[in-house]
């Protein structure tokens, strides 16, 4: 099967979801919403509607970070927060992330790291701590590393902790994951629309496994989102 998305809303959600049913929430990255607002999309979304949900970014990212100042989000220890530090902070950042997740019954959360989020020693050993400590509620976590991470490197922390590579397969292919978690972010960058034959590319890649996510993130993501479910010649949500 494969299931195709958006990265966020990009349309009203009563249009959205009459022609796909996943969406990946960005919001939840930047500040997760109220839950109160959770248990609103999920009461007015079909059942089986789903949502995947990105970790809030204090867990992954420095504070030094802009998509802090995007938000105006201000911490007060910035040794505190992000790279997976082993703090009363990050595990409370993903507390709220779970519970998020729980209300939007959602299946898989998306861990997406910095560029700077690199393979050193420190970082590796936080990031085993993180994942051997928190509560994943058997959820699906998928790992989008940025930056100098070799497939080896990739391949080792996936089947160590579990965790699904997350990819662009036009810039990479996943190393570890019975499952596919596609992320599209356009070939030359976000402007770009994907031709027939790309969408065609991207159908191969998830016929290897047996359940593929593809996510668009690029400036024509319904579109582009709405012609891969027409090329599919499998099962395709």
């Amino acid at each position: 099967m494969i299931k195709v998305g958006c990265r966020g809303f990009s349309r009203a959600r009563a249009e959205y979801y009459r022609h796909l049913s996943l969406v990946e929430v960005q919001r939840t990255f930047y500040k997760p919403p109220r839950l109160e607002t959770c248990q609103r999309w999920r009461a007015e979304l079909p059942r089986d509607f789903e949502f995947v949900i990105k970790a809030w970014q204090l867990i992954t990212h420095e504070p030094s970070s802009p998509t802090y100042r995007k938000t105006k989000l201000e911490v007060d220890r910035t040794d505190r927060y992000g790279s997976f530090r082993p703090s009363d902070e990050v595990l409370g950042a993903w507390e709220e992330t779970l519970e998020v997740a729980k209300v939007l019954k959602s299946r898989v959360v998306l861990v997406q790291f910095p560029s700077g989020f690199t393979p050193a020693a420190e970082h590796m050993a936080n990031m085993q701590a993180f994942f051997d400590t928190v509560d994943r509620a058997e959820l699906i976590l998928a790992w989008e590393p940025r930056g100098d991470w070799g497939d080896e490197e990739i391949g080792e922390l996936c089947r160590g902790l579990d965790l699904i590579h997350c990819v662009d397969p036009f810039q990479r292919l996943p190393v570890h994951g019975e499952l596919a978690y596609f992320r599209l972010h356009g070939k030359s960058g976000y402007r770009y629309r994907y031709t027939d034959e790309e969408l065609k590319t991207i159908l191969d890649c998830c016929g290897t496994y047996a359940e593929a996510y593809c996510l668009f993130n690029n400036v024509s993501i319904f579109d582009d989102a709405l012609r891969l479910k027409g090329q599919a010649s499998f099962t395709c949500r």
